[in-house]
This record gives structure tokens, C-alpha cells and sequence, in this order.
């Protein structure tokens, strides 16, 4: 996917507010969008998303299928969690069942799954948050744009909403995702970008990283290819060679939470990939 020269104004008179933007987003990358408040991350990503169009420029190569977590999930409709959710799949294009299967999935998956039938005004911030969340996974999608999406999710969503991002550029997916948060997928993104003015600029990745050792960490399960009995033949990412065996045989291994989305990535991506078991933080 590509923007070349994209500029957007909220009015023939108001002020440009990105001007002249080109990103292009390969398939299988991760993508950070930092700036200012207020600066025009939320309008590139709601244009990166399709769901605004720029007044100029061009954005090309869009993957049919993308999921998009807004800055402010505006959950108002008639509708339990699990409707919603099903719903969402037909836009995209799933059969009834599956969508509705899928729904099932993420929102247990996320921890939500007691709220299924929820209607969703009723939902609290976090449970609303993890169902705009399930919303732009539960079609895999081509592309996922994610506009502070970990904002309000409990710790234990916030590991998992890491570990699909990685699933998600395993499976040739591109995310780009803007979060307060610096050590968010810290030394996993492919790209940086800033937003300057009503321009983007590149930024080296690992520019002012967060140490890799500073924060909580988290522990990894992980199975080979054959399950836990093949993980002793199994080949370990580079890094990974002091990883420990778990009790039942598979892969244990525990890093600081800044690197664990880029370890989880290297798992999945291995040739065969690991099968995660599990990930939990630790103190």
C-alpha cells in the first residue's frame, strides 16, 4: 500500500493539516507513527485506513480486508458484543457461522467472553475497548491500523492484542500503529515515522528505544512444530539459545516485556514456526 502526496484539510478554509505525506506500508511490516498531540497522527491514520479520503494525493494498493481501532471506539449501536462482532465479519465478507465462530474466538481470547451477549453501551471502557479491538482482527486482516488500540485494556489484553500484532506481519500483514507509550513494540517495528508539521518524516528505528532490560518482563511457552515432544528438534531464533524447557517439553523462555513482541515475532516467523502456548508477565 502506498500514499504519494497525500495532504487532508478539514475545509476549503481551515489549515492543511498533512501535507504532501508519502508512506508506503509492504506487506509483512510494522509500522510506527509518533508526534505531538494533536498534530494529524489520528487523520493519517483514519486516511492510512480508508475511513477518511485525502482533499489531495493518492492512496493506492489498499488490501481489501482492513481492521481499524480508532482513538475513540463509539460504541452506541443496538447491540450486544457478540452481534456486533458477527456483524462486522458479514461487512467483511465471512459466512454467517464463521463470522460468528470468529466473534467467539477473540472475545474469549481478549478475556471478554463473559460480555458476549452485553449490549454494547452497557460495557465498561476496558471490555468496550477489547471488543473494537476484536472487531478489526477477527477478518485477518491485509492491513491493521491501530490508534492507540492498548489505551484502556488490562495488562493481560495488552500482552495479547502484542501477540497478534505479530501474528498478524507473520501471516504477511501490515500494521501501523501509533500508542503513548514508547516502549510499546519496542525494537519490533520495522519503519518509524514522526509527524513534523504537516509533514512525515523517517525516524532510525531503535532512535530513542527504551533499554531492553527496563521494565516488567514476560514469559513465553512455546511448542515446536511436532508440539511440545518436537520442540527439543526444533530450531530456535537467533538470542533464543539459553531458552530453557518447560515441564511438559516445550520452549520457556522469559525476556523483558520491551523485547517480547519481537521475540514472539521471531518465533512465528521461524522455518517451521513455533506454536505459542502461552505468554504472561512476570515480576
Amino acid at each position: 500500500m502506498k500514499l504519494t502526496g497525500v495532504g487532508r484539510r478539514h475545509g476549503p478554509r481551515r489549515p492543511w493539516v498533512l501535507r504532501g505525506v508519502s508512506l508506503e506500508l509492504a506487506p509483512g511490516t510494522l509500522v510506527r507513527i509518533e508526534g505531538r498531540n494533536g498534530g494529524g497522527k489520528s487523520t493519517l491514520m483514519r486516511i492510512i485506513a480508508g475511513i477518511d479520503a485525502p482533499t489531495e494525493g493518492r492512496v493506492t494498493g489498499r488490501p481489501r480486508r482492513t481492521g481499524f481501532v480508532p482513538e475513540r471506539f463509539p460504541a452506541v449501536l443496538p447491540l450486544t458484543a457478540a452481534s456486533y462482532l458477527a456483524h462486522m465479519g458479514r461487512v467483511h465478507g465471512l459466512p454467517r457461522a464463521e463470522a460468528a465462530r470468529r466473534a467467539a474466538y477473540w472475545l474469549e481470547r481478549f478475556g471478554a467472553g463473559a460480555h458476549a451477549r452485553t449490549p454494547l453501551a452497557e460495557l465498561s471502557k476496558g471490555s468496550s475497548q477489547k471488543v473494537a479491538v476484536a472487531q478489526a482482527l477477527l477478518a485477518e486482516p491485509g492491513l491493521l491500523v491501530l490508534d492507540e488500540a492498548w489505551t484502556g485494556l488490562d495488562a493481560p489484553a495488552r500482552v495479547e492484542l502484542d501477540r497478534a500484532v505479530a501474528e498478524r506481519t507473520a501471516a504477511g500483514g501490515a500494521v501501523v500503529f501509533v500508542d503513548h507509550d514508547p516502549a510499546r513494540l519496542a525494537g519490533a517495528p520495522d519503519a518509524r515515522h514522526r509527524v513534523e508539521g504537516t509533514g512525515l518524516v523517517p525516524v532510525p528505528v531503535g532512535e530513542g528505544a527504551l533499554p531492553a532490560d527496563t521494565g516488567p518482563w514476560v514469559r513465553i511457552r512455546a511448542a515446536g512444530a511436532a508440539g511440545a515432544a518436537g520442540a527439543a528438534g526444533a530450531v530456535l531464533p537467533a538470542g533464543l539459545d539459553a531458552a530453557s524447557v518447560a515441564p511438559d517439553g516445550g520452549l520457556l523462555v522469559t525476556v523483558p516485556a520491551a523485547r517480547s513482541d519481537a521475540v514472539l515475532r521471531a518465533l512465528l516467523t521461524a522455518t517451521p514456526p513455533w506454536h505459542i502456548r502461552g505468554v504472561e508477565e512476570v515480576q
